[in-house]
């Protein structure tokens, strides 16, 4: 059965952080799950929550249109109403939605053109997809491809030499709030790896001490640790918010954490010595009420744009070299998308065997010498061609049957790789660090192929 790809998303160019927020699905969301095994029945389905930007890609029969059962899914998940969602949605279909999905992979439609932080949010996303066994076959192959899409466009263009991170704009937004960092105290909360790029960049420009507050107190003693700061348990940090001048909130949570009244007590104990709060977190951590109390600057995520553009004109020359790369591999990703259909590959296997048959032929012909009359040759290439047809006719046969089945593209991509018909190069290592089944689990039909592959 033919396939289609989808891909529904807001961004931060569609929606605002306030949209951005109320359609969050946080870092192991449900919805692809949801998707698969629900009402909606696509065929397959993974989901990229970030604070930036939420990507839902689908693949389903052609035929069906999945977007209203995918935004009513996303609104259901985030108690919204879909009429809310639609304005702020982008669709993209086909080789659209593969093109897409190569640009967010390479940086390209980062709020922070080029940062190489998304790349690593989409293996996870992935990672959670095969867990939730909601990545097939395409899905399986076309996340593969955006990961090696990424690092080409990485290594062959310049456009992450230049590129700052949220954490880095963050610090440099402090800056220009403070001026001099040097003896200035700041508190991260939350201990990701924005938190950790921010302590990075804020030691860096001079401030004294970084305290680290985190749910997980082991993980904030070992970010603390790294860069010489203290850690600080989650249910005090309110209490030691006085003793930092800066505070860069990047938490997980799906609500508030610093409120308004908290930050007005704080102001006391500091007799109201200027404070600077950055909200680096979708969902928001910080109560934007706090903007109205004097000596306060707030910050969120959209205020960082005029920091990100710098060096954005010279990014921008290397996103165009990063364009003509993904347009060649989409090209190619959209041809093996036509190939999953069982009769390209039949073609391809007899021409792969026909061509290994007349390359022994050669070799034979050579061993035998230059007086082999032309009968004897040409029985002999009917000889070759002959064994390398009936060697295919049960595989053939087989690769017919199941490739009528539901899912059976299965077969036709497994039949692909087993006998390399895209002509990929594979690594001698390949698939060294693959688990060994564990046949106490394992379905009596052995013809089944593993969802993660």
């Amino acid at each position: 059965m033919e396939q289609q790809i989808y891909l529904f998303g807001l961004n931060h160019k569609t929606a605002g952080v306030e949209v951005r927020e109320a359609f969050a699905l946080g870092e192991r969301p449900k919805l692809g799950e949801l998707l698969v095994g629900g009402e909606a029945r696509v065929r397959e389905a993974l989901v990229l929550s970030t604070c930036n930007r939420v990507e839902v890609l689908v693949v389903d029969p052609v035929g069906r249109d999945p977007k209203a059962a995918v935004l009513a899914a996303w609104a259901g998940q985030c108690g919204q109403d879909p009429a809310l969602l639609a304005p702020h949605l982008y669709a993209h279909q086909g080789m659209a939605a593969v093109d897409h999905l190569f640009c967010v992979a390479s940086g390209l439609d980062s709020l922070v053109l080029g940062e190489p932080q998304i790349l690593g949010q989409l293996k996870a996303a992935y990672r959670h997809a095969v867990a939730g066994r909601t990545a097939g076959v395409i899905i399986n192959r076309l996340c593969h491809k955006a990961f090696s899409v990424a690092k080409k466009v990485r290594t062959a263009t310049g456009i992450g030499a230049s590129a700052v991170s949220i954490s880095y704009a963050a610090v440099e937004l402090a800056k220009r709030i403070f001026g001099e960092m040097a003896g200035k105290k700041a508190m991260l909360v939350g201990a990701g790896e924005m938190a950790e790029l921010a302590a990075m960049h804020l030691l860096t420009s001079g401030v004294s001490e970084i305290l680290v507050a985190n749910r997980t107190y082991a993980r904030a003693e070992e970010l603390a640790g790294r860069f010489k700061g203290r850690a600080v348990a989650f249910e005090e940090f309110v209490s030691r918010l006085h003793e930092v001048d800066i505070v860069i909130s990047s938490t997980g949570a799906p609500h508030v954490v610093i409120r308004a009244k908290d930050v007005r007590a704080v102001l006391k104990a500091r007799r109201h010595k200027p404070m600077f709060f950055i909200d680096i977190a979708v969902p928001r951590d910080i109560d934007p009420d706090i903007n109205s109390l004097d000596n306060v600057y707030l910050y969120d995520i959209d205020d960082l744009q005029e920091v990100v553009e710098e060096n954005l004109a010279q990014r921008r020359e290397e996103a165009a070299r990063a364009r003509d790369i993904i347009g060649l591999q989409v090209e190619r990703f959209g041809e093996w998308v036509k190939s999953l259909d069982v009769k390209p590959t039949i073609v391809d296997l007899l021409d792969v065997g026909a061509s290994l048959a007349r390359q022994e032929l050669q070799k034979t012909l050579r061993r035998l010498g230059p007086e082999v009359p032309e009968e004897t040759r040409a029985a002999l290439e009917t000889m070759a061609l002959s064994i390398s047809r009936k060697m295919l006719h049960e595989p053939i046969a087989f690769l017919k049957r199941r490739a009528k089945e539901e899912h059976g593209e299965r077969f036709v991509d497994l039949t692909r790789r087993m006998y390399n018909l895209d002509r990929e190069k594979v690594p001698t290592d390949a698939h060294a660090d693959r688990k060994p089944p564990n046949f106490a689990e394992t379905s009596d039909d052995f013809d089944v192929t593993d969802a993660s592959e």
